[in-house]
């Protein structure tokens, strides 16, 4: 990930609606949740909704995938470990093994590993 990319994904996180449904997508996991469901949990009205998602879909944070007339939305959890990564990737003063098990952590979480 780029810093432009960076720049766009905290962009879309730092308004409060889109931190929401991302947490909730996070929370939700493989199996997603219909962009009506975000938008009641939430309680949202739906063109506000639509809006936010589009954001977050354009930082690459969110993916979806249409189900007939409804579509269903996930968290990009490789959208995530970019972001992350690219905050990390020069940690610790030129001693990357020093960061290295939080990275890892963090990898392993979003990708189920079971070395971790």
């Amino acid at each position: 990930m780029d810093t432009n990319k960076s720049t766009q994904a905290f962009a879309a996180l730092s308004q409060a609606t889109r931190l929401d449904v991302f947490r909730l997508l996070v929370k939700a996991g493989e199996d997603g949740l219909l962009a009506g469901e975000i938008g009641e949990k939430l309680q949202v009205k739906q063109n506000t909704m639509s809006a936010n998602l589009s954001v977050l879909l354009n930082a690459g944070l969110v993916k979806n995938k249409r189900e007939g007339r409804t579509i269903r939305y996930y968290a990009d959890m490789d959208g995530v470990t970019a972001m992350l990564s690219f905050l990390l990737e020069d940690c610790c003063g030129g001693q990357p093994q020093l960061c290295q098990p939080f990275i890892q952590q963090i990898t392993c979480s979003t990708d189920n590993c079971d070395d971790a």
